[in-house]
């Protein structure tokens, strides 16, 4: 017998790992996403779009006893967000009418906060009001959080994990940001958000309440420059002074929404461990995945 169900609406990367997790432990799986085919078998398909008006009109019916949003927008438009966040969840919300799953668990991003100077920011720092793309995944956060279900949001900064990513690529190029102005970055692998995911549904299920907001990154948050140096290091690249870019808006000194150093004192609070609990842990994996090609999974 089943011991619970979950429906995990935008079933992507993080949903099939979350989603194959729970498989494993016995719960019932299904996965909402548009191309149904990328699903693994231990995981149930549903094929639909979640920023369509109508999509999730099932939920009510399926009636699962968790859910999982892992929206991502349609395109990187200010519009693309409004859709692929503030839309989707009202979709959700809407499609389960009167049904109350045990917890609804979202998947955000540290982009909401306001702090875009390197400063620390926790669960409870102020929230960014003149990003445009962060407003549109803030107003979901706040339908989700008010709407009166049992809910939680973590918010995720800087997920890695693939091999061959637009990263590693760059540097292998010799390609490295500037060391000044010091960037800030903070990162946490894909096996972590899956595997955190996957423990908050699990403790959930037990009977724990959960904060109403997690911050979702690793233990060391560290300059860019401190990270791409030692990457390259690590391959054994030369870094090429020509490619160090002088522009302050360079995108691989800043990103738009400036930078800041987040804690995760929530997560660790949670009884959750960590497989990767820093960039020099995470990238040494993934480089040895790199080295040994054949240990990538097929969903890498």
């Amino acid at each position: 017998m089943k011991s619970s169900s979950v429906l995990i609406v935008g079933c992507g990367d993080l949903g099939i790992r979350a989603g194959s997790l729970l498989a494993e432990r016995d719960w019932e799986v299904t996965g909402l996403r548009r191309n149904v085919a990328k699903l693994p078998l231990q995981i149930n398909a549903r094929s639909g779009d979640y920023t369509l008006p109508g999509s999730l009109d099932f939920a009510a019916t399926l009636a699962p006893d968790f859910v999982l949003a892992t929206f991502n927008p349609p395109d990187r438009s200010t519009a693309g967000y409004v859709k692929g966040f503030q839309q989707a969840m009202t979709n959700l919300l809407c499609g389960l009418g009167e049904h109350r799953p045990r917890c609804i668990l979202m998947a955000s991003s540290t982009r909401v906060f306001a702090e875009s100077e390197g400063g620390w920011v926790d669960e409870d720092s102020a929230l960014s009001r003149d990003d445009p793309w962060a407003q549109a995944i803030i107003e979901s956060e706040r339908q989700l959080l008010d709407s009166g279900h049992r809910a939680s949001v973590v918010r995720f900064a800087g997920i890695y994990g693939i091999p061959g990513g637009r990263l590693l690529s760059r540097v292998r190029r010799g390609e490295l940001c500037p060391p000044r102005p010091v960037s800030y970055t903070n990162r946490i692998h894909r096996e972590d958000c899956a595997g955190f995911l996957a423990y908050l549904l699990q403790q959930s299920e037990i009977g724990a309440d959960l904060e109403p907001v997690y911050i979702g990154v690793d233990n060391q948050p560290s300059p860019r420059y401190a990270v791409e140096s030692w990457l390259a290091a690590q391959m054994g690249v030369a870094e090429l002074e020509s490619a160090l870019p002088d522009a302050a808006s360079d995108p691989t000194r800043h990103n738009r929404a400036g930078h800041k150093r987040c804690l995760n004192r929530k997560l660790r609070d949670s009884g959750y461990q960590l497989i990767y609990p820093d960039y020099k842990a995470g990238y040494s994996a993934l480089l040895a995945l790199h080295d040994h090609p054949g240990n990538v999974p097929e969903s890498a």
